[in-house]
Formats: structure tokens, sequence, C-alpha cells
């Protein structure tokens, strides 16, 4: 959704709402978008022009309202005094609790490992880990913007896997996971940094250090896109 929903964002919602009984049974199909159209009393017209491909937009917007509720949840707690390592672990674990029913984030895994829409599912889980740096005051203004997103994506993609699986009360082990994770990524981040200081490894690095630093972010980060540049230096 966006920040200021507009005419169709709401009948995507209406649509969405309506369709959450359906989908566990039915999952993200056709038969499910349908139903929803019929549940919500939704114009067709109005419905096919909202969502043009149907349940795979509202299974999309079924995800971004996910983030949403995380990224309100992050700025009602105050997490001044939180290590950047566990004030990433919240937010994935608040992530994963917007989800009321995971039966529905089941049959969205199924639709987006689908080869024509496994695009669709790497920008959403892309949005997720750029929205959640976002909320937490990401200010990296080099190629430190992407790999951050993309070791959280593969963090978040792969705890959600591993969710889905989970039995144990309240979830531990996949919070147990998540913690795992997150320090096999903060034991790499050491380990280049510890390269980078390596004087017998440190000039190797040189061309690809100077290439890395004219990379940077885009100046509008559109939500769900992964876009980027090649600055070339002006000094």
């Amino acid at each position: 959704m966006t920040d200021t929903p507009t005419g169709m964002d709401q009948i995507t919602e209406q649509l969405l709402d309506a369709a959450m009984m359906h989908v566990p049974f039915d999952g993200w199909s056709e038969a499910a978008f349908r139903a929803a159209i019929a549940d919500s009393g939704v114009e067709p017209q109005m419905a096919r022009a909202a969502c043009p491909r149907g349940a795979v937009d509202l299974a999309a917007a079924y995800h971004r309202r996910g983030d949403d509720e995380m990224v309100r949840r992050l700025h009602a707690v105050d997490l001044s005094e939180m290590r950047i390592r566990d004030k990433v672990a919240l937010a994935v674990r608040y992530r994963i609790e917007a989800v009321d029913d995971k039966e529905v984030v089941r049959r969205g895994a199924t639709l987006f490992a689908l080869p024509q829409y496994a695009a669709d599912g790497s920008r959403l889980v892309w949005g997720t880990a750029d929205r959640i740096w976002t909320a937490l005051g990401d200010s990296s203004d080099d190629v430190n913007w992407y790999t951050k997103r993309a070791s959280l994506a593969a963090v978040y993609g792969a705890t959600v896997l591993y969710w889905l699986g989970d039995e144990t009360p309240g979830d531990q082990a996949t919070w147990e996971f998540l913690d795992r994770r997150i320090e096999n990524v903060m034991q790499f981040e050491k380990a280049k940094a510890q390269v980078g200081k390596s004087w017998l490894l440190k000039p190797l690095l040189f061309g690809p250090n100077l290439i890395a630093s004219q990379i940077k972010p885009p100046h509008a980060r559109p939500r769900f896109r992964m876009p980027g540049s090649l600055t070339p230096r002006t000094e």
C-alpha cells in the first residue's frame, strides 16, 4: 500500500480482507480471487482494475501489509539502547508475528516459488529488508546499502522457511534459528573487517574497494524495487 491510500488501494484492502478466509483452502488462486470479489461486494471490473493479476496482486498486498505492521511496531518501541543485531532480530520477529495465519504464508511461498512469480517474491523480500533497515535509521551511502539488504533478505527468507515448519511453543526454535543466522552474518562481517586491516591482503583489495566506493544507493528509494547506480568519482 502507498503512504496515502488511493481508491484502488482501498479496493485492494477490501478484497484482501475478504480473501483471507479462502486462501488457506484455495491458495492465492483465481478461485480465491473470485470468492473475494463476491464476498466483498466490489464490482468485478473495479477488482480487476485494482488487481490486474488477480490473486497474485493480493498476495503481494498481503506481504506489504505485514511490512506496514512491522514498521508500526518498531516505531512504537524505544530501540536506542539496543545493539544493532538485537534491533534487526526484533524487526524480523515483528515481521513474522505480523502474520495471522501461517497457512496463508505457506500458500504465498508456494506461489512465489513458481518461475513466473519468482522475481515478484524476490522484490517483496528485498522490500522487507529495505523497510527494516530504513526503520532502523540506516544511513549507508555506498555499497553497504546493498550488502546490508542482501544479507538481511537472506536471513529473513531462511527464517520464514524455518518458521513454516516450526511446531515449538511460541515458535522458540525459530527465534533461536534467527539468532544463529544473525550471528553467522556478524562473524562474516568481522572476518571481512580483519581482511581489510591485513597488511598482506589490503593491497589486493585496492581495486575492488575503488569500484565499490563508486556504487551509490538510489537517491529516491522505490519501496519494492532493487535500483542502483554506478556513480563516477568527481574527486
